[in-house]
């Protein structure tokens, strides 16, 4: 078979040749010697790839994709012996994609890996370049998020995304969903922090006519909307606990009943849940379940915030720049964007965005230069006043306002410890160390 890794088998030719994904076959020294029907359709008739190298064709590289930079699929496939998945962002006619890889060695007689299949699967919401309504970004962590994503998408494991507000989760829940089996089913979103507890179970689950006042007539609940298809769970650490054991039963069941009914309901859905709150910070304050947490992240994703991206900037800011002004060609110059890097961005990828929008309104022409930037950052916040600062005025009210409510709660309480805990909405021995905490600062004078 060492003639293989010159001349392809026919046979092997002709089976790449009908398969519906772009394919190529490669020989050790990364030299393409075949390629598939759909890859020609892809990069178009005219363009030949035979004999060249794969990470010349794909990257536009000088030497393969390990020696640049880029992680690669074959070096991995040498050392592990096996098939092999990255994520890549490769270079096609349409500009810069993110491409999922799948490479298998084939052997030889004596078992040596002498030619290598790989198989090109794009991944149709990101962009390594700007366009609209897509993940976009190339730098690092932002990779290292998406090949998660491009990983858990095709499966049917509940997803947990963390990252702090305007990190963009919604757009990577609609990114698994559609790149998952159900994309052609709805993804239907649940704000958890705008329903109020006493109507959380009626719009998830939904209700019967006549189970509570105002119901005058049946309605399905948003798990029903959501069949064969994505519940998306947003800011999931705002369910109030009473709720949460309800949640967990149907992650756990896969069943639920709608209010005012005993009808025992299946629910054929994939839950992705996201939140801006440290859950293992609330589970061991007695705030959030352990189990419904261990169920919601069997596979967590990290958003990475702005700051840990900062080369994006470039890249959103020109997307975001026809999304805000869709009308007009803006562009930006140099020292603009340099002042744009140099901000911290606490709202992350949505403060961006309101920044961009105000410069855009803030600048007559057609290019935004640093002076506009400026003053949008400047009327984003009162004069003199950081974002940290204004955070760090906002926090201590906040929390003076909690504890208050705390110490009403429990200097008005007649009941059993555990009962105290229960209205508080903590575990029993977070009830205790703020009691104890609460009697130091009273002997304390605090």
């Amino acid at each position: 078979m060492h003639d293989t890794a010159k001349k392809p088998l026919p046979e092997l030719v002709s089976y790449l040749d009908g398969l519906a994904e772009p394919h190529i076959l490669f020989d050790t020294q990364y030299r393409i010697v075949a390629a598939n029907a759909a890859y020609r359709r892809q990069f178009g008739p005219d363009r030949s790839v035979v004999g060249r190298t794969c990470y010349e064709v794909s990257h536009h590289f000088n030497v393969p994709c390990d020696q640049a930079g880029e992680s690669c699929p074959l070096a991995k496939a040498r050392e592990s012996g096996q098939r092999e998945r990255v994520l890549h962002l490769h270079h096609t006619p349409k500009g810069e994609e993110y491409v999922n890889i799948e490479l298998s060695p084939l052997h030889d007689a004596r078992g040596k890996q002498v030619l290598f299949v790989e198989r090109m699967e794009p991944l149709q919401v990101t962009r390594g370049q700007p366009e609209a309504q897509s993940l976009i970004g190339r730098a690092s962590a932002f990779q290292r998020m998406l090949e998660l994503v491009a990983r858990v998408a095709p499966s049917q494991a509940t997803v947990l995304l963390q990252g702090e507000s305007g990190t963009g989760k919604e757009l990577v829940a609609h990114a698994i969903h559609e790149a998952s089996a159900r994309a052609h089913r709805a993804l239907v979103a649940v704000d958890c922090s705008s329903l109020p507890e006493n109507l959380f179970e009626s719009e998830l689950f939904g209700h019967e006519r006549g189970a509570f006042t105002g119901a005058t007539s049946t309605k399905g609940g948003l798990v029903e909307a959501a069949s064969a298809g994505t519940l998306f769970l947003d800011e999931v650490g705002d369910i109030p606990l009473t709720m949460q054991v309800k949640l967990l039963r149907l992650l756990e069941s896969g069943t639920y009943r709608r209010v005012g009914s005993t009808e025992l309901r299946y629910a054929d859905i994939r839950v992705v849940s996201a939140t801006h709150r440290d859950l293992d910070r609330m589970v061991s304050e007695g705030r959030f379940r352990e189990d419904l947490y261990y169920r919601l992240s069997t596979f967590p994703i990290h958003l990475p915030p702005l700051r840990e991206r900062r080369e994006d900037i470039a890249l959103l800011a020109d997307a975001l720049l026809q999304r805000v002004a869709p009308k007009r060609r803006l562009d930006m110059t140099a020292d603009a964007l340099t002042l744009l890097q140099s901000h911290s961005f606490p709202g992350n990828v949505r403060e961006l965005r309101n920044l961009l929008e105000r410069a855009s309104l803030l600048c007559d022409g057609e290019t935004i230069h640093q002076r506009h930037i400026e003053q949008a950052l400047q009327s984003g916040r009162r004069p003199g006043n950081t974002e940290n600062t204004t955070t760090s005025l906002l926090l201590p009210t906040m929390k003076d306002q909690e504890q208050a409510a705390e110490l009403q709660a429990i200097a008005s309480h007649r009941g059993s410890r555990a009962d105290l805990a229960k209205k508080l909405g903590i575990s029993e021995r977070s009830l205790y160390r703020k009691l104890k905490a609460l009697q130091s600062q009273s002997t304390h004078g605090g």
